[in-house]
């Protein structure tokens, strides 16, 4: 059996950071995550998804993270019941998470937060329009699955070649001329 989420969208509010009796930390957030169509008037859709996330890593993405703040979770779907106070039965669903990642740098995390928050896009979700899970993802050199304590090393290191290697395709402006015998297949 198979219960694996894979979520990339911006957080609706600030991480709701709590401890258990036993002083296990548990935070609780909503992620806004666009849809990949339109509707009829032309504008874009969001789903707002509830997650949790446990331990350490709780306090970790609260102090890390902030109101429009653009992540990356995995975890796995929970669905659970309990009683409230008048006596009704609520259901909750909502996305555990096992892993997040931090999709944009902290400069873009406080410039958007001296703005007023919000996105400066309308794609929040960070794809690009074409195709979510085709060739067209647009993660900026980002690998949003990876650890989020080894995603800034990458973002570095994907910044650094990008100013320090020289563009081989760069002729210049001019024409490039290939022909069929310099192909290798």
């Amino acid at each position: 059996m198979i219960n694996r989420v894979v979520l990339v969208g911006r957080l609706t509010r600030d991480v709701e950071l709590r401890y258990t009796q036993s002083g296990v930390a548990v935070g609780s957030f909503s992620l806004a995550v666009n849809r990949q169509f339109t509707n009829a008037s032309g504008e874009r859709e969001a789903d707002f998804i509830n997650a949790v996330i446990w331990r350490k890593s709780a306090e970790n993405f609260a102090n890390f993270t902030g109101k429009g703040s653009l992540v990356a979770v995995e975890g796995r779907l929970q669905t659970r019941n309990y009683e409230n106070n008048q006596g009704q039965r609520v259901y909750v669903t909502e996305v555990v998470v096992d892993n997040f990642s931090l999709l944009e740098s902290r400069a873009e995390s406080e410039k958007r937060r001296a703005t007023g928050g919000g996105s400066s896009n309308n794609n929040n979700s960070g794809f690009s329009d074409n195709n979510a899970f085709g060739n067209n993802n647009n993660f900026s050199g980002v690998d949003p699955f990876a650890n989020a304590n080894d995603n800034s090393n990458k973002q570095n290191q994907t910044a650094s070649q990008n100013n320090d290697a020289p563009n081989p395709f760069a002729a210049g402006g001019n024409e490039i001329d290939i022909s069929d015998d310099d192909l290798p297949f």
